[in-house]
């Protein structure tokens, strides 16, 4: 009697587009992957500004998109997939779970957000749930989302707040913005309101925090 081979795969596999910064995390998820019978890993990235040019290339069914990438985050990388390769599916795979990136990413069209601390056998019923048109979030994420509400933050103010990194200054966010200072100081002030904060560093920290920006 023959036994069957030990690699062996259905006629055709899902197809699956991993994008994670960390080495260790993103080799671990695909040797994991790997061994389900009907999933096959067919590229790695490990920054979100090169998600949708491999994805042209390799064509997967589902991308695996971590949230915070170098170059360009998952969830910017998401909104531009749904255009530029509808077919492709989504799932937002985080350490980050905020409820403002769960909303975040439903509008940039994904179809799933899980979190990093689930079995994987969890993560491959999810690729596989979303091919079937199927929606999949965590639970306990999605009840948060719901009460915490949207974002407050116009996309303005959430601009404002990303320039202000690295210790700019009114003036540089007004040049890097295109806007005057008094605008920059507007929506500034505006945005720590919002988020019930002293300062513009706070104020960025929280709304990081949110999920927000």
């Amino acid at each position: 009697m023959n036994e069957m081979p030990r690699d062996h795969r259905p006629a055709k596999s899902i197809r699956v587009l991993l994008a994670e910064d960390q080495g260790m995390m993103r080799g671990a998820l695909a040797l994991l992957l790997g061994m389900e019978a009907d999933i096959e890993v067919v590229a790695q990235v490990a920054a979100g500004d090169v998600i949708v040019d491999t994805a042209l290339i390799h064509r997967p069914d589902v991308a695996l998109l971590d949230i915070e990438l170098p170059g360009m985050s998952g969830l910017d990388a998401a909104a531009e997939l749904r255009d530029q390769v509808p077919d492709c599916r989504v799932l937002i795979l985080t350490t980050f779970g905020r409820p403002g990136y769960l909303r975040r990413a439903m509008e940039a069209g994904a179809a799933g957000f899980l979190v990093k601390d689930g079995p994987v056998e969890e993560l491959a019923a999810a690729i596989r749930r979303v091919l079937t048109g199927e929606t999949v979030v965590d639970p306990a994420l999605a009840a948060a989302a719901l009460s915490a509400g949207p974002n407050p933050l116009t996309a303005r103010e959430c601009d404002a707040l990303k320039a202000s990194a690295d210790g700019a200054t009114v003036a540089d966010i007004a040049v890097k913005l295109h806007l005057s200072e008094s605008t920059v100081r507007n929506y500034l002030s505006s945005a720590i309101g919002k988020t019930g904060t002293r300062n513009r560093l706070e104020a960025m920290r929280e709304a990081r925090r949110q999920g927000w920006l």
